[in-house]
């Protein structure tokens, strides 16, 4: 006798509307081990996204160059960067003029991280960045501006008490939609004119400019000067230059401006864009394995939950498995018949897990500013899975329910 597969899944969904209580549950459990596998899964998904759209604004071949590396680790042990003498502006200054590639290059420099900027009676929260900055780092930064201009040549040249804010500094200090650009803004101890307000970003881990105002670099040299003061330079070839080409003909000028003697390690580090976004996307696959296995721990406990329900359904229906022997039911076809119920209820809690483990990934995504993720990788795990914990769940039961003697299933009270 040939197996009726629809009939079958008539029969699961019958049984599953007759032990609705008890299947919801069931259904429960495996939905919140696919929701937090599929939810944390399309989450880093959204978050690699991020991080290279974020990274690949400044340019695939842009690099940085600062003294002293950029450690980051999640798992596993740390090591101090090293760190070597700051960076001068003379020295920034003669890479700028000396670099022979065709490329932007921005020389720039933080003058503090807890400035409070005010405007009338409106003020920030004392954790304002200022940073001081030439014409060129509009385009090394990956920023845009949203209103107003760039800084001129003149500007950066005579320090002129100009400023560049951004977007949450507009929305604390402007409220109504007040029009920011030639307005007089206090930042720390002077006076500065908005003649830019950049676009939103969002948090973009260190890189974005929405808490930040942006001075011409000459003026945070003379007011807010420190000892020691370190500054950064960041180059973005113009043309379609081999990156590791940009970078040698960096490395050999700038040894020889810090006066790095042959044989010795290099003064000072070139932080390649990508290398970071290769770097934080490493470390979020530790992540990934933590989420299979929370996922996996949770999908266990359905997966005996599944199989503990299964096992009464067979205990329940013994009359009605003796009923279908008798009328020339097979043992196979008992056995398909609850391998397909326990499908039924595992790809129900598989379906629900899905939607929701997409809709808590992408409110992650839309949190960060990334774009609307659609995990087809991780929707084909889940019901993959699904599968699998139905069928270790369900074959003890199915073999059970075949095994049974038609005539006792009878007289089964």
């Amino acid at each position: 006798m040939k197996i009726d597969v629809k009939e079958n899944i008539k029969i699961s969904l019958e049984s599953i509307k007759s032990h609705l209580l008890r299947t919801t549950l069931t259904v429960l459990i495996i939905a919140f081990g696919i929701t937090a596998l599929v939810g944390i899964l399309t989450s880093i998904d959204a978050i690699e996204y991020f991080f290279t759209k974020e990274l690949s604004m400044m340019g695939a071949n842009s690099f940085s160059i600062n003294n002293r590396d950029m450690q980051i680790t999640i798992n596993g042990h740390r090591t101090r960067p090293r760190e070597n003498r700051v960076i001068s502006y003379d020295q920034a200054k003669q890479f700028k003029e000396r670099y022979p590639v065709n490329a932007w290059i921005s020389t720039h420099v933080d003058g503090t991280w807890n400035a409070t900027v005010k405007y009338g009676s409106e003020k920030s929260h004392p954790n304002v960045n200022v940073k001081g900055i030439d014409t060129d780092y509009i385009f090394t930064s990956g920023e845009t501006i949203a209103e107003g201009r760039n800084f001129t040549d003149q500007d950066i040249f005579s320090g002129q008490h100009v400023v560049i804010i951004g977007h949450d500094i507009k929305e604390t200090l402007f409220k109504n939609n007040e029009d920011p650009l030639d307005k007089i803004i206090t930042v720390g101890p002077g006076k500065y004119k908005v003649i830019g307000v950049l676009k939103e970003k969002g948090s973009s881990f260190g890189f974005s400019g929405d808490r930040s105002v942006w001075l011409p670099i000459n003026n945070v040299r003379q007011f807010f000067a420190r000892p020691n003061m370190n500054y950064r330079i960041s180059v973005l070839p113009k043309d379609e230059t081999d990156a590791n080409a940009a970078i040698g003909e960096a490395i050999g000028l700038f040894r020889v401006i810090r006066d790095d003697k042959p044989g010795q390690d290099d003064s000072f580090a070139v932080l390649k864009s990508d290398n970071i976004s290769n770097m934080l996307i490493e470390n979020l696959r530790y992540i990934s394995w933590a989420a299979v296995f929370i996922g996996s721990i949770t999908l266990i406990g359905a997966a005996i939950g599944l199989m503990n329900i299964m096992l009464v359904s067979v205990t329940e229906r013994t009359r009605e498995i003796g009923i279908r022997k008798a009328l020339g039911a097979t043992s196979k076809m008992i056995r398909s018949q609850f391998l397909i119920e326990s499908v039924v209820i595992s790809q129900i809690g598989g379906f629900v897990g899905i939607i929701f483990g997409i809709i808590i990934g992408n409110l992650v995504s839309f949190q960060i500013g990334s774009t609307f993720i659609v995990p087809w990788l991780w929707i084909v795990l889940g019901v993959t899975v699904c599968v699998i914990v139905a069928l270790l769940a369900g074959i003890l039961p199915a073999v059970k329910a075949a095994k049974l003697d038609p005539i006792e299933s009878l007289r089964y009270e």
